[in-house]
């Protein structure tokens, strides 16, 4: 089983800049593909980047160049630094695990990013 515990979201406003964490509790976390994934108010769950465990990495067109995931096999964790933020990047933004054995996801309880003066 693995958990999964995000933070470092909040309001911040537009131009600004924040740096999510997600922190797993998964005994072999190199064997599990990470992502970030954002749900707005009324839009279905997206995409917004995506890691390897060979740190191949991958990003919605609307995040590029602004966003970067990266991980930290050692700590168990992943990060995803924002940049540049917009006001269409609030959301809940989950962290995703998948076991790149088993394909089964997992998936954290979620941090509010909210952009806004």
């Amino acid at each position: 089983q693995v958990q999964l515990v995000e933070s470092g979201g909040g309001l911040v406003q537009p131009g600004g800049s924040l740096t999510l964490s997600c922190a797993s509790s998964g005994r072999i976390f190199s064997i599990y593909s990470m992502g970030w994934y954002r749900q707005a108010p009324g839009k279905q769950r997206e995409l917004v980047a995506s890691i390897t465990s060979g740190g191949s990495t991958n990003y919605a067109d609307s995040v590029k160049g602004r966003f970067t995931v990266s991980r930290d096999n050692a700590k168990n964790t992943v990060y995803l630094q924002m940049n540049s933020l917009k006001p269409e990047d609030t959301a809940v933004y989950y962290c995703n695990a998948r076991n790149i054995l088993t394909l089964k996801d997992y998936w954290g309880q979620g941090t509010q990013v909210t952009v806004s003066s």
